[in-house]
């Protein structure tokens, strides 16, 4: 099977997450974080600051890795490598490969129909919240 290699920002501003709404393709209507493909001899890093730039039209300040999901399609193994990140200052972004985006809380994370990958990421977003609350406590 074929493996493809991906990464997805998971962009935070205070305690909401940014969701994307797919606007193409086999996943249309799917919600997910935003990202894509790793071009040769690009780093993880480099090309989710290249793909938030050519689908939102933004510069982001890309944090540590959240995660990385490996999940089985019919079609193909998607390699996900997962980062937090946040809005440059002075960056806005803008619409130019999705149908739709919202902001959620964690408590609205699961109120969308997230794509089958983008799911273990929710999970993963929750945990990490979960150990940040603990730690303030």
């Amino acid at each position: 099977m074929k493996t493809i290699r991906v990464v997805a920002a998971i962009i935070r501003d205070n305690n909401r997450i940014f969701a994307t709404q797919r606007g193409y393709g086999e996943f249309k209507d799917g919600w997910e974080f935003p990202g894509g493909k790793i071009e040769e001899g690009e780093s993880p890093e480099k090309a989710i600051a290249r793909e938030i730039k050519e689908e939102l039209d933004a510069d982001i300040i890309v944090g540590d890795l959240l995660t990385t999901v490996e999940y089985d399609y019919p079609q193909f193994h998607l390699s996900m490598d997962c980062f937090w990140a946040e809005l440059a200052p002075g960056s806005d972004m803008k619409l130019l490969e999705h149908e739709a985006a919202k902001w959620l809380t964690i408590d609205e994370i699961d109120t969308v129909d997230w794509l089958p990958a983008d799911i273990e990421i929710t999970r993963c977003i929750r945990e990490a919240c979960k150990k940040a609350s603990e730690a303030q406590t």
